[in-house]
């Protein structure tokens, strides 16, 4: 406790010191907590002044705070001046902004769909040379990254054009661990082991899981994302990405039989509380209430690192609630992939501070300055996790980094009209007793007929 402590102090001072520096040297408190080497290094190879970096993105309100902290940084290691501003409309911002030619000089694309639609309207420029060995070599499950940054151009040639910046995980299972002690469970390694506990609740007589799809317009998005916990616990990479490009028909066989991977949790009535009627008319938000009651309804809820801002007020993670990573088969040999979402850097409008700007993003202390306001996680396998603000963050950003493979959020990468709209209404229809083959196919019916 003591350590992590006086990592939050010294970054709190740290910060309120850089309000009085001379905007070229850090007030350097923290040394020891913060890899500050990176920073030194980085400073001794650029002078900048003068130069402007402008970026955009869809951080605002405290984030925006974070993100200025961090990246002011950049500007007293260079003296060069980073403008950033975010906006809650930049998707539509950033196309307007590159097609009329005015473009900042860097986007942080919360989705690499739209990164990668830029990139072939010719409207991004390729990272600077040498940057995806870097990121194989650097990030944990570094080709996954490489990937996920590598678009088509123009004349339909793969590039590297996204670096990433600040990412979420999404395979976690929430429990609570006074529940599992009383009960002397196990958390389960493997998903072999995560199926037999569940059979274990219900021989103990109680209910292992909550699991709620509805979120108004947006229902049935949270089977959406079983689904593709399932593609990758099951099928290869590969074999997810041609999916989520449609290289691989929706009503292939292994898509299916995803899907009925989820319903074999979804669709016990004794596997979930309420029964499995209720899994379509649970509100998301409302579903994990189940882990807190007494006796708890249910014991687990599968959900990304957000869900802790819906459960009761008061909660202490680690105490009262905590989290596991959601296994793979051992009997598939698949590693340990990870699902979840991101931002990526982009650049729009290159200039030698831009590159630059790249280089330091390469850096550890880019993302400890982040990481130690909290909110933030990182695959940067050269950054010291004990500056992350919370154990939870540095709980998930292990996961993170013992990932053998990393894949962004499939439906958010399908075209919308797929990912947020047949997909989700077409599991609905399956927790509600349509067939899981003929629920596919009407997803496929309606890609087809888009195309």
């Amino acid at each position: 406790m003591m350590a992590r402590f006086y990592v939050g102090v010294g970054a709190l001072a740290l910060w309120a010191g850089l309000a009085q520096a001379d905007g070229h040297q850090p007030f350097a408190v923290g040394e020891g907590d913060f890899t500050w080497d990176s920073y030194t290094e980085f400073a001794e190879k650029y002078d900048l002044t003068g130069q402007t970096v402008e970026i955009t993105g869809p951080w605002t309100g405290n984030e925006k705070e974070k993100v200025d902290k961090a990246f002011s940084y950049f500007a007293s290691a260079t003296g060069a001046t980073v403008n950033y501003s975010g906006s809650d409309s930049f998707e539509q911002d950033i196309v307007i902004s590159a097609r009329s030619g005015s473009a900042p000089n860097l986007a942080v694309f919360p989705q690499p769909g739209l990164a990668a639609d830029l990139a072939s309207q010719g409207l991004l420029t390729p990272l600077p040379d040498g940057t995806a060995d870097w990121i194989r070599d650097n990030y944990a499950a570094g080709q996954s990254w490489v990937d996920l940054g590598t678009y088509a151009d123009a004349d339909g040639v793969d590039q590297m054009y996204g670096i990433f910046y600040r990412v979420d995980v999404k395979s976690l299972v929430w429990y609570s661990p006074i529940a599992f002690d009383e009960s002397g469970y196990d958390i389960p390694e493997t998903m072999e082991e995560l199926k037999e506990l569940t059979d274990l609740i219900v021989e103990d007589g109680g209910t292992p899981w909550c699991i709620g799809l509805g979120s108004g317009a947006a229902t049935g998005w949270p089977a959406t994302d079983w689904v593709e916990e399932m593609m990758l616990r099951t099928q290869s990479p590969e074999d997810y990405d041609a999916w989520v490009s449609n290289e691989m028909k929706f009503d292939d066989p292994k898509v299916v039989a995803a899907m009925e991977e989820f319903g074999y949790f979804a669709l016990n009535d004794a596997y979930v509380d309420g029964g499995a009627s209720a899994v379509a008319n649970t509100d998301f938000r409302d579903s994990p209430s189940g882990l807190f009651s007494i006796p708890p309804r249910c014991y687990m809820h599968r959900q990304a690192s957000f869900i802790p801002a819906f459960f009761p007020e008061g909660t202490v993670l680690g105490e009262d609630v905590d989290f596991f990573y959601f296994p793979a088969y051992a009997e598939k040999d698949l590693g340990k992939p990870v699902l979840g979402a991101g931002t990526v850097f982009a650049i729009t409008n290159p200039s030698e501070a831009t590159n630059a700007f790249i280089e330091f993003l390469k850096t550890p202390i880019a993302h400890e300055l982040w990481m130690a306001q909290g909110g933030f996680l990182t695959p940067h396998a050269g950054v010291n996790t004990d500056t992350y603000l919370e154990d939870s963050l540095r709980a998930q950003g292990d996961i993170l980094l013992n990932a053998t493979t990393f894949r962004f959020d499939g439906s958010d990468l399908m075209p919308g009209e797929i990912g947020a709209g047949a997909f989700w209404s077409g599991m609905v229809d399956y927790t509600t007793g349509a067939p899981a083959a003929e629920v596919a196919k009407g997803i496929q019916d309606r890609w087809d007929a888009i195309q």
